[in-house]
């Protein structure tokens, strides 16, 4: 556990990998999983039972999962004052990369509108449904998140008897 959260910050190499440069980009990390989520809910509903009410909400939590996933690796990357702006660029980047990509599944027959096809007159409604909840969803966990991290830090402060640090950072004499 000390590798993972070491005590001195100057413990981690000096230099960034490139994988790094990566899970901090929301763009990059937004588009990526739009494009997954949206193949990853085409396949589901294209090849799997429809009828069973236990297949879809399975599909949907493993949907949910993986955008939070995602959300949680990107966001773990950075500080937590920068999710301010971090975590609905991501949450935007990852609603219109997975409209584009609904679009091009549109395109090619795979879409679907509950058990029906998906049509060009559909998009529209698919686009903004999508944007509404993957926003919504992505920064209240962000929230959610960012209180659990804040409160694990006080607590872990507290544990090692550090008591001053936080009245420095929280302006106290």
């Amino acid at each position: 556990m000390a590798a993972l959260f070491p005590q001195v910050t100057g413990a981690f190499p000096l230099g960034e990998h490139p994988a790094h440069r990566f899970w901090r980009s929301p763009l990059l990390v937004g588009v990526t999983t739009g494009v997954i989520v949206r193949l990853y809910r085409a396949l589901t509903l294209t090849v799997g039972p429809n009828e069973s009410l236990l297949y879809v909400g399975t599909a949907f939590v493993v949907g949910q999962l993986l955008v939070l996933g995602m959300a949680t690796l990107h966001l773990g990357n950075v500080t937590v004052r920068r999710w301010v702006w971090l975590a609905p660029a991501f949450a935007f980047c990852e609603a219109i990369a997975e409209a584009l990509t609904s679009l091009a599944l549109i395109a090619g027959g795979w879409e679907r509108v509950g058990s029906m096809p998906a049509r060009f007159s559909d998009w529209s409604e698919l686009a903004l449904n999508t944007l509404v909840w993957r926003v919504t969803v992505i920064l209240l966990f962000a929230l959610l998140l960012a209180g659990v991290v804040q409160l694990v830090r006080r607590l872990n402060v507290k544990r090692l008897d550090r008591e001053h640090t936080l009245d420095a950072v929280d302006g106290k004499p």
